[in-house]
């Protein structure tokens, strides 16, 4: 077997350490590589994730000052909107106090009105009975005014309360005078009318002040 000359096994020791060294210094640029490539990677998708944002124009401090505007303008949608319902109710208010008001304060308007034919009636009467010597005349036309005054009284829900010979109501009837009576059957009954009575469709408008016999 032929030995090695010296020089020779040293060269390839050498030539072999340098192979292995260039292995490792591969491996570790290999490794190197792949880190970066890893750890990159979230830095290039925040670097993409600028850029759209960048290419839309809207960052997070953006979105918040865009989110106030709405709310500050839906605010004084709101605010108007309460400020013109408020006016309106306080017109309304107003508007129906007044009409009350003129309720209560013209009530009896209608009915007023309608009374003033029987004043002009009865001015006219007592212009007759001055100049005139016809008292049968004067008298008819008194009738007259009298009945025609019944008949509206009539039309308006007036109705005469019965006394005469009618049992004592208390519900109906005021007792302002007893009187002694011969006949049986008008003991407790009413036997004259002080002032009548009246009705207002069912509703006791006056008492009827009457006298009963004892």
């Amino acid at each position: 077997m032929v030995k090695k000359k010296p020089a020779e096994a040293e060269e390839s020791k050498e030539k072999n350490n340098s192979e292995i060294i260039d292995n490792k210094d591969n491996k570790e640029t290999k490794q190197v590589d792949d880190e970066n490539l890893n750890g990159n990677a979230p830095e290039a998708d925040t670097a993409k994730s600028a850029m759209d944002n960048g290419a839309t124009g809207e960052t997070g401090s953006d979105k918040v000052v865009l989110d106030e505007k709405d709310y500050q303008v839906k605010l004084a949608e709101m605010q108007d909107r309460y400020l013109r319902l408020s006016a309106e109710f306080d017109n309304y208010r107003k508007r129906t106090l007044k009409e009350k008001m003129d309720i209560s304060k013209y009530a009896g308007e209608d009915l007023l009105k309608n009374l003033l034919p029987f004043m002009d009636d009865f001015e006219r009467a007592m212009k007759h009975v001055e100049s005139s010597s016809d008292l049968a005349g004067v008298k008819e036309g008194i009738d007259l005014i009298y009945i025609k005054f019944s008949e509206f009284l009539a039309q308006n829900g007036i109705k005469e309360i019965e006394a005469i010979n009618c049992n004592f109501n208390v519900d109906l009837h005021d007792a302002v005078a007893k009187i002694p009576v011969s006949e049986d059957d008008k003991k407790g009954r009413i036997v004259d009318v002080v002032l009548k009575g009246y009705y207002l469709k069912d509703k006791v408008l006056r008492h009827s002040k009457v006298v009963i016999g004892e």
